[in-house]
């Protein structure tokens, strides 16, 4: 007769080989979720006030992310400094809203290739009375020109973001130079487009905005839109993946990831779908994929 101490001791090996496999099996259960969390890296995009403020972000982020896994973290910034984030290897994915400046990244090495992905435009907005007489004079060059030699107030965002460097373009087409006005009738207030739109509401002054962040702004007051639909307002916005050679750090194949759903069928039919006051916001530039 074998007694139960006995068959105590005689069970005590299973137990021990059952521990280690269960070990094992758990140890085996956190690798695999190590290597999936690895093959979903998330990534920063470096992008413009516009593009955050509007909410079309929040609105597409979670999409991709239910998509893909991948999560995305944005840095909203004027296009100038969106840029230097990317130059110095702090972003993987660059979408701003300035073609010379982003041929110039991916000339100089420090992205791979510039893709086209959406475009709205800009509008001149100003006081309801309009003191320089530009309402719909649809000549941004001549609204500018008359705003300027009349010394009205026009506040410019004077931050090197892609609005600001497309008002100076537009200075340049008006043939008149507003600098020797700062800080007096031109005002330049050094932030983004939010802040730049509460001052020129504050002095019923004029100045350059994109047309989602003006949608999106809800202290108008009583400023209007005065000149629109010159075609010298067309507002593109392109994507760019951060050369992974320049800075091997970089998640470029999540960042490649990101690139590629905004400028697929999906991608672009959302950022198509997007309406602030049943309003389109943006509009996608990949046309044939949302076709197809």
């Amino acid at each position: 007769m074998i007694d139960a101490s006995f068959r105590v001791c005689t069970g005590m090996p299973q137990l021990r080989r059952a521990a280690r496999q269960l070990a094992l099996f758990v140890a085996g259960l956190a690798l695999a979720a190590g290597a999936a969390h690895a093959e979903t890296q998330g990534i920063t995009v470096a992008s413009t006030t516009s593009t955050q403020n509007s909410g079309l972000f929040d609105y597409l982020l979670p999409k991709f992310a239910a998509d893909t896994g991948i999560e995305v973290r944005v840095v909203a910034v004027g296009t100038g400094q969106a840029i230097r984030i990317a130059t110095n290897g702090d972003a993987d994915v660059l979408l701003v809203h300035h073609p010379a400046s982003e041929r110039k990244f991916v000339a100089d090495g420090f992205g791979l290739a510039r893709h086209p992905v959406m475009h709205n435009d800009f509008v001149l907005v100003g006081p309801a009375d309009d003191p320089a007489g530009i309402r719909g004079t649809g000549d941004i060059a001549a609204a500018l020109r008359s705003i300027g030699e009349r010394e009205q107030v026009f506040v410019s965002r004077g931050d090197d973001s892609g609005t600001h460097k497309k008002e100076l373009e537009l200075w340049g087409a008006a043939a008149f130079d507003p600098s020797p006005a700062s800080g007096a009738w031109y005002r330049e207030s050094g932030s983004g487009m939010g802040a730049t739109l509460n001052v020129a509401s504050a002095m019923a002054g004029y100045t350059l905005t994109d047309r989602a962040s003006w949608v999106s702004f809800g202290n108008k007051g009583e400023l209007e839109i005065l000149v629109e639909g010159d075609t010298r307002l067309h507002n593109p916005y392109a994507a760019i993946v951060v050369n992974p050679d320049r800075h091997p750090h970089v998640h470029a194949g999540e960042a490649q990831a990101f690139v590629d759903w905004l400028i697929s069928a999906r991608g672009q039919a959302a950022i198509a779908a997007y309406r602030v006051d049943g309003q389109q916001l943006f509009f996608p530039d990949v046309v044939a994929a949302v076709e197809d």
